[in-house]
């Protein structure tokens, strides 16, 4: 018997073992060559295991189990490759010789077309999608393994954790799912194989149900419906499925309002009687009730969490602070807004004044506007500006491009269009990646002092608060001053203390005398 051994392979120069995800194959199972068998974890990512020759596959070790890189996983034995195929032969040509009606024989003419061009699969595997971003997680299917599908048709929704994006279809034919719903892969992992030159006839019967979704088959029509997240967290706070609601968007995409009208039909259609119950839980809440509530982490929350872990880990981040004086800036915006929004159609708020400092500050120390790529140093001559948006799905962070030669207006009506954009969740990825600095406003929220976490790849993130009347001494006399505190995080292995301090109060400076930001001084 000629047995193959299929050991963990080296997946990263700081990776020494991974654990078995899941088995996609079963012990004793006949696999091809390069076919995906299991899914292997690591600490930075989730990646596939494929067959390294065809045959017989004779698992080793087990789901859950951690392996360290060169440990045996499995063995093939290809010995039995030659085998399978010819058992198969046999039964294809078995119903040639019988006798049967013209109408028939044309119909089993037709039928070995699709099995013998499902030989051709498209590999399709889960796209580059951002600079930083090295994973994603499969959110949702909207095709079920097996199904026919277009050319460019929606095969499922992605997650990462910076944006929510659809995966179209690369090629037409049938559909075999290779990564399941809650997957996390690494960019370039398989997803799915498209098996092409499926004939049409298969195509032509899978449309047939959509006729019945009109007529009122829900089961039918709840194969291709499928939630936008913002829907989907919406629906899932309700504890309504999704198959129980009509959706507004394309291919009977369940959006936003869709999920937020549902709330009364399905309590209308509902019998009193179970309504009951669910309003059980909200009686133990009387005072000594030690009742607990659990709920699985999204994909997404996950996958933002380990981002989070992993910057507070791979940088050396520290937090500098500062206090401005919003009465300058306070008072020029009340003596110009309105003729400000008269002439260019958008208010005047306080994040222009911030990002146009940020970025008369970075021109001074670039170091601040730079990131680190292996053992360089790149600095930006530009300052794409990162501004963090909260939205129903969570913070998202659009860019501002080019934000250092954009006046108070164009940067106003900017940031107007990214914030409505990531509320309506319709930002791409594209308008969330490549920022060199971040801003975020913990104050609207009435935060009074915080410690941002930095944006990687960025090297500094500035952290604004809430306006706060606090007693000041001004030329010898205590006055009352609107007081702003700013927090600088930064990674101390570009910028050093020194600059990290300077930079800050650079801004400082700007903001508490904005004359300066209108004569670039």
């Amino acid at each position: 018997m000629a047995e193959i051994e299929i050991k963990v392979p080296p997946v990263g120069e700081s990776i020494t073992e991974v654990t078995i995800g899941n088995w996609f194959k079963n012990d004793g199972d006949f696999v091809k060559m390069d076919e995906v068998i299991c899914g292997l974890d690591s600490d930075k990512a989730t990646f596939e295991l494929t067959a390294e020759a065809e045959g017989v596959l004779h698992i080793k070790a087990q789901e859950g189990d951690t392996l360290s890189i060169g440990d045996l996983i499995a063995t093939i034995d290809s010995s039995a490759s030659a085998a399978a195929p010819a058992d198969a032969a046999p039964k294809e040509e078995a119903p040639a010789p019988v006798a049967e009606e013209p109408a028939k024989a044309e119909e089993k003419a037709e039928t070995p077309a699709p099995a013998a061009a499902s030989g051709k699969s498209y590999e399709m595997k889960v796209p580059a999608v951002g600079e930083s971003i090295t994973e994603v997680t499969i959110a949702s299917w909207s095709k079920k393994d097996g199904d026919y599908v277009e050319l460019d048709e929606i095969l499922c929704e992605l997650e990462s954790d910076k944006a929510t994006f659809e995966l179209p279809s690369e090629a037409s034919g049938t559909l075999r799912i290779v990564g399941k719903e809650g997957d996390t892969l690494a960019i370039g992992a398989l997803i799915c194989t498209i098996e092409q030159g499926v004939s049409s006839g298969s195509a032509a019967s899978t449309p047939a149900p959509a006729p019945a979704v009109s007529s009122g088959s829900a089961d039918k029509g709840s194969v291709e419906k499928h939630a936008s997240p913002v829907a989907a967290k919406i629906l899932a706070e309700k504890g309504i499925d999704v198959k129980d609601v009509n959706g507004s968007g394309a291919g009977g995409r369940v959006m936003k309002d869709d999920a937020l009208k549902a709330g009364s039909k399905p309590a209308e259609a509902a019998k009193p009687a179970p309504a009951k119950p669910a309003a059980a839980p909200a009686a133990p809440v009387a005072p000594g009730s030690r009742n607990q509530r659990r709920e699985k982490m999204s994909s997404l929350r996950k996958t933002i969490a380990r981002r989070l872990v992993a910057v507070k880990n791979e940088t050396a981040m520290l937090t500098t602070f500062n206090e401005v004086d919003m009465k300058p800036v306070m008072d020029l915006r009340g003596k110009f807004k309105d003729k400000f929004k008269e002439k260019h159609e958008v208010g005047l708020g306080f994040m222009s004044f911030f990002v146009k400092a940020v970025t008369v500050a970075l021109k001074d120390f670039p170091g601040v506007n730079a990131s680190i790529d292996g053992e360089e140093i790149v600095f930006n001559d530009f300052a794409d500006v990162s501004v963090a948006v909260s939205t129903p799905r969570g913070l998202v962070v659009p860019v501002i491009r080019n934000a250092e030669g954009l006046s108070f207006a164009a940067i106003e009506k900017e940031i107007v269009r990214l914030a409505v954009r990531a509320r309506d969740g319709k930002l791409g990825l594209d308008e969330m990646s490549g920022g060199t600095f971040t801003i975020t406003n913990g104050g609207t929220f009435g935060s009074m002092l915080s410690t941002p976490i930095i944006n990687a790849p960025q090297s500094a993130i500035l952290g604004m608060h809430n306006i706060v009347e606090r007693a000041v001494v001004v030329d010898g006399q205590i006055v009352i001053r609107p007081i702003m505190y700013l927090a600088l995080s930064y990674d101390h292995r570009i910028i050093d203390g020194k600059d990290s301090v300077s930079f800050l109060v650079r801004v400082k400076q700007l903001l508490e005398d904005p004359m300066r930001l209108l004569l670039d001084m």
